[in-house]
C-alpha cells in the first residue's frame, strides 16, 4: 500500500478527535462552496462535488450546512470568497510535499504555512520542483477484513481500474480520476463499500525515513492537515508500518 494511504488511515484513526471540532466542517464548507462555484450545483453532473457531499454525509455534516454551502458556491446566496492555491515544499529527509488550500486570505495563510514548515524542519520549494513528481490518480481503499484479494481484484478489473494493490491491512484500487465516483458505485453495489475513496497527488518515486526524520515528517504531516485552510497535503516519504502505527496510536 502506498505511503499516501497508509496516511490516510492513520488520519481516520486520529479522526475521531477531529470529528468532534468544527474545523473538520469548516473544511468541508470551503471544498463544497468551490466545487459548486467550479461546476455547479447539479451533484450528478459534477463529480467534485459529488464527492465533497459524500465526505460531508460520513463526517455527520447537518444537511443544511450542505445545502448553504452549495447555495454560497453558485451564488444564491451571499458568502465569503475563497481562493486555491498550491504550495510546494520539502520536508525532513528531502521529501517532496504538495499543500493544497482553500483560504479567504492568501497573505495570512502563507506567512502560517512557512512558520509551520520551518518548525518542522521544512522549507518552502520554487513552482514546478516538487509538482512535477506527482500525478493525479483516483484511489479507492478497502479493508481486507471486507473482501478476499481475490475478490477485490475481480471486481476491481470488472469495473475497469488501472491496479489493485495489496498491503498494509488493505487493498487499493487505482483508477482514473474521471472514473472514480463509477468505481466506488459499483462496488458499493456489490457490498463492498471502501473505507475512503479520493482523487490524490501520487508520487512517482519515494524517499525513505527512519528514526528522528520519520517523526519529524509525521508530526509534520499532522500540524499542515491540522491547519483549516488546507484541504489535502500529499508526500513522498516512504515510512515502515510500524513507526507509523505508533504515532498513530
Amino acid at each position: 500500500m502506498s505511503g499516501h494511504s497508509k496516511w490516510s488511515t492513520i488520519k481516520h484513526k486520529k479522526g475521531a478527535a477531529d470529528a468532534r471540532r468544527s474545523k473538520i466542517f469548516t473544511k468541508l464548507i470551503k471544498e463544497i462552496t468551490v466545487a459548486a462555484r467550479i461546476g455547479g450545483a447539479d451533484i450528478n453532473g459534477n463529480p467534485r462535488l459529488r464527492t465533497a457531499v459524500s465526505e460531508a454525509r460520513a463526517a455527520n455534516m447537518p444537511s443544511d450546512n450542505v445545502d448553504r454551502a452549495i447555495k454560497k458556491g453558485t451564488g444564491a446566496l451571499e458568502g465569503q470568497s475563497f481562493e486555491e492555491i498550491v504550495y510546494e515544499a520539502y520536508g525532513p529527509g528531502g521529501v517532496a510535499l504538495l499543500i493544497e488550500l482553500t483560504t479567504d486570505n492568501r497573505n495570512r495563510t502563507v506567512a502560517e504555512i512557512r512558520h509551520m514548515l520551518e518548525r518542522h524542519g521544512a522549507k518552502m520549494a520554487t513552482s514546478g520542483a516538487v509538482s512535477r513528481l506527482f500525478h493525479k490518480r483516483g484511489i479507492l481503499v478497502l479493508d481486507n477484513d471486507k473482501a478476499s484479494e481475490e475478490r477485490v481484484m475481480e471486481l476491481g478489473l470488472e469495473l475497469g481500474a488501472d491496479d489493485v494493490r495489496a498491503g498494509g491491512g488493505g487493498f487499493e484500487v487505482i483508477v482514473d480520476p474521471g472514473a472514480l465516483e463509477g468505481m466506488r458505485t459499483g462496488f458499493e453495489k456489490a457490498g463492498l463499500v471502501p473505507s475512503s475513496a479520493e482523487v490524490a497527488a501520487i508520487a512517482e518515486s519515494s524517499v525513505r525515513l527512519e528514526g528522528p526524520a520519520a517523526q519529524s515528517m509525521l508530526k509534520l504531516m499532522a500540524a499542515l492537515e491540522d491547519h483549516e485552510d488546507v484541504q489535502h497535503v500529499y508526500a513522498n516519504f516512504d515510512i515502515d508500518d510500524e513507526i507509523m502505527e505508533r504515532f498513530s496510536a
